[in-house]
């Protein structure tokens, strides 16, 4: 019997719904036929946003969305995308697989895939490629309520009222396809393109810097002191490759157990990550007041085979779905500085939480842990404690608590043991116990939709979970992630 402890009077830092965001790039077949097919495709749209992946992603409560990238973002220059569509600029994506983007899905599109699935549009400004002047006039475009040219211009494209922009990132991945810049000079010229970044009307912009890549603390040691007066928060990418080595990532399915281990150690090794990047951050920002964002995170695996290597296309099984699950667990329990994450990528690109062919759509078992871990968006994060041994070289039990706002206390838990299942015995203390249930996702470790099986893997009723004495009990299959609500 494996014991876990949740106290629900010892209420700590809210849960920032943001954690459960997603990121789309101009990579792959991720924005075209993946989210965007254009008004005139026979599969089912709206303004040429796909109705089904619109709906999927209102039912996991999507938050915010990071666009256009990305390293596609500091090659993008906002103005080709705008406009009649016959005449946008033809380009060559560099980066991505060598294909034309046509930039038919600019500005105007993302905010209204945005509109419909009801999330905060998250866009990452050009600043290796962009001028102070391109950033400055793009946010004029999206915010500005008054007379101006970019004002004009938009109102020429069919958008009289500005929008309402929250979050804008002053360049991506800047120590490397950003501009291979040094931690010095990137942090000098954030500053200078964030003071053009202009705060219109009602429209007050959380300015985002660019932070670390995986274990470079020495990046965020050189930053923090000399943007942390100018940004709202600093980024981190982390890609978990198992065992580290990107020459032998492996495949997506048919993988080994040791390579199932593997990867949940590389995902387990965001602990130690966001806990030193914060200690720095710490140093200068003893208040909290500049958020850690990690805004690519997930599995990264070799192509599935016949694809185009620059598609970045991987199926997606249930190890990924244990991946996701244990590192929502470590940023929830980190939520005090990390306030918004954005899994890498929302459709067709590594760890994607839906897959699309043609007018078929699969919701991938990562999809599935979202949707269990909803309950915790703005909920208060509780202390809790979980009983764990180890198992390929990871602890083999990760837990979250949280309380929402009418009092309810929500738990997710999984057991990383690929085989042996786990009996549970929870106990909330300081709260009266009258009834708990339960939701499940359980499969082999290989295990994954595909188009001919799009429900092999779904959640399920968290059957024989039972109460008494004021504590929980219940079976976790190996391999498995589940959400218990205790009333």
């Amino acid at each position: 019997m494996r014991k876990i402890i949740v106290n629900a009077l010892d209420k700590r830092s809210r849960i920032n719904r943001n954690i459960y965001g997603n990121f789309s790039e101009h990579l792959g077949r991720c924005i075209y036929n993946g989210l965007y097919v254009g008004e005139g495709s026979s599969i089912p749209n709206i303004n040429g946003m796909r109705t089904d992946v619109v709906e999927a992603l209102k039912h996991i409560k999507l938050p915010v969305l990071r666009w256009p990238g990305g390293c596609f973002a500091d090659e993008y220059h906002w103005k080709d995308g705008i406009g009649p569509k016959a005449g946008r600029k033809r380009m060559v994506n560099t980066h991505w697989g060598g294909v034309i983007e046509d930039n038919s899905f600019g500005t105007h599109e993302f905010l209204e895939f945005c509109r419909q699935v009801g999330c905060e549009p998250y866009i990452n400004g050009n600043l290796g490629s962009g001028t102070v002047q391109e950033m400055s006039e793009w946010v004029e475009y999206m915010t500005f309520g008054g007379e101006s040219p970019m004002a004009r211009l938009r109102e020429e494209n069919g958008r009289k009222e500005p929008w309402r922009i929250k979050y804008f990132g002053v360049g991506n991945e800047s120590w490397g396809c950003g501009g291979n810049m040094q931690a010095e000079y990137y942090a000098h010229e954030y500053r200078r393109y964030q003071t053009y970044c202009r705060d219109y009307g009602e429209n007050k912009l959380y300015r985002i810097a660019c932070g670390p890549y995986t274990d470079d603390y020495d990046w965020t040691e050189k930053i923090m002191p000399m943007v942390k007066d100018f940004a709202d928060a600093i980024t981190m990418h982390y890609y978990a490759v198992p065992k580290g080595k990107w020459d032998q990532k492996g495949p997506a399915t048919g993988f080994t157990r040791e390579a199932y281990y593997a990867t949940l150690q590389a995902a387990a090794y965001m602990e130690e990550l966001v806990t030193k990047h914060g200690q720095i951050m710490d140093k200068y920002d003893p208040e909290h007041k500049v958020g850690l964002i990690v805004d690519e995170w997930g599995t990264w695996y070799d192509v599935e085979p016949g694809t185009n290597p620059g598609f970045l296309y991987q199926q997606n099984t249930m190890r990924d779905a244990m991946a996701a699950a244990l590192t929502l667990n470590i940023f929830n329990s980190h939520c005090d500085r990390v306030v918004m994450a954005n899994i890498a990528q929302m459709v067709n690109v590594l760890q994607a939480v839906i897959l699309t062919e043609g007018d078929k759509m699969v919701l991938t078992p990562t999809y599935h842990v979202f949707d269990l871990y909803k309950c915790h968006q703005d909920a208060r994060l509780l202390g809790s404690f979980a009983e764990t041994e180890d198992v390929g070289g990871v602890a083999d039990l990760s837990i979250s608590a949280s309380m929402d706002s009418e009092g309810t206390v929500h738990v997710t838990a999984a057991n990383l043991d690929a085989d042996r299942r786990l009996e549970i015995e929870l106990e909330a203390s300081g709260m009266r116990v009258n009834s708990a249930a339960g939701r499940i996702l359980a499969g082999n470790m290989g295990a994954f939709n595909d188009f001919d099986h799009p429900k092999n893997l779904e959640p399920a009723v968290l059957e024989d979970i039972a109460t008494a004495g004021g504590r929980v009990r219940f079976m976790l299959p190996g391999c498995s992630v589940a959400e218990i609500t205790v009333r």
